[in-house]
């Protein structure tokens, strides 16, 4: 089976095509230093760029794929959630494609394609959906942190979510507290390995509290306070390493323990690691030395997969016709604001 999936759904425009499990291309175009000058993505400049770069980053997928229309199976996209008219442009380049080729079009929710995305890979490229097991999956971006139970492919079950930022948006806020530019995560990230992540004693929200929902509001707030009382000017580099040390390490600390707790209590030895904050080598470090000590296998998403990319999507439309699922209906209409959670029932 050939899949061609589209992803739009934020501010990366990507084509990728999949054949039996194995990525064949996924081609990329990302608007981040377009948004950078505004300190955030523009939704309305965002679907301009869809608009413009999606005929040539199709055109480079179906290339390096060399692949023929004719021998597409089936064709995918990003129904949501997202942003409704960045969602819109990939969503109807897929349909008419669909239509076009008279093939099944399979509309796909991007944190479902995020549990995947860990197993993507393996030699041969099956590999990984065979060695699948039952695991807790930390999704964790710009925009949504998760813990999800995934006990079965294609089965899962949303144990918490973020009540206000995420975990990527309390890094970029942050980061914007302390003078970083957009994102402000990897800087931060960057600065935090010579820093001492001791050195301010940030709060970790919600760590103690039972349940698996996350609240990073708190923490962000928490920084703006500890800058408005600190006295003189800008701060040092070893003051500004210190503080993203600091950060970071409240927030790692919090998702990793939330995500081993969450591990124990539904008694599965997998965890996984996806999405756009699961490229800081902080997390995946100290994810990596948690599993160790509970013995507990971990499987983190390529970085190529981590981010918001159309291989994920693609890999998963493939996944749930090879198991029976039916094609969604080719008038589908974007849902930006489709819950995991609600993933079985029709989207609002």
């Amino acid at each position: 089976m050939v899949v061609v999936a589209f992803e739009t759904s934020c501010d990366e425009t990507s084509v990728a095509v999949v054949r039996e499990g194995r990525v064949l291309a996924n081609v990329v175009s990302s608007q981040i230093r377009l948004h950078a000058d505004y300190g955030g993505v523009v939704p309305e400049l965002a679907t301009r760029e869809h608009l413009r770069n999606l005929p040539h980053v199709a055109r480079r997928a179906l290339e390096a794929a060399a692949l023929a229309p004719a021998a597409v199976d089936a064709v995918a996209a990003t129904r949501g959630p997202g942003l409704p008219n960045a969602l819109m442009i990939g969503l109807r380049a897929a349909q008419g494609m669909a239509f076009a080729l008279g093939k099944p079009f399979v509309a796909i929710h991007h944190h479902e394609a995020h549990l995947y995305s860990p197993w993507i890979g393996g030699t041969p490229p099956r590999a990984a959906f065979d060695a699948f097991e039952p695991n807790v999956s930390l999704i964790v971006s710009g925009g949504h942190t998760l813990l999800v139970h995934v006990p079965r492919l294609l089965e899962h079950r949303v144990l918490g979510s973020t009540l206000d930022d995420a975990a990527g948006e309390c890094f970029d806020k942050t980061g914007k507290l302390l003078g970083l530019g957009y994102p402000a995560g990897p800087e931060i990230d960057r600065l935090a390995r010579a820093g001492n992540p001791r050195a301010h004693a940030f709060p970790r929200p919600m760590l103690q509290e039972p349940g698996y929902d996350f609240s990073f509001s708190g923490l962000k707030t928490s920084v703006r306070y500890f800058l408005e009382k600190r006295p003189g000017g800008a701060p040092t580099t070893a003051e500004l390493q210190d503080l993203c040390a600091s950060v970071q390490a409240a927030i790692v600390e919090t998702l990793v323990e939330k995500t081993l707790r969450a591990a124990a209590a539904c008694h599965v030895r997998c965890v996984t690691a996806s999405g756009g904050v699961s490229c800081n080598q902080g997390l995946r470090e100290a994810l990596a030395r948690a599993c160790r000590r509970r013995g507990l296998g971990l499987r983190l998403a390529n970085a190529a997969f981590c981010t918001d990319n159309a291989a994920m999507i693609g890999v998963l439309a493939e996944l749930k016709l090879a198991r029976g699922q039916p094609p969604s209906p080719l008038d589908s209409d974007v849902a930006p604001n489709w819950a995991l959670e609600d993933l079985a029932a029709p989207a609002q």
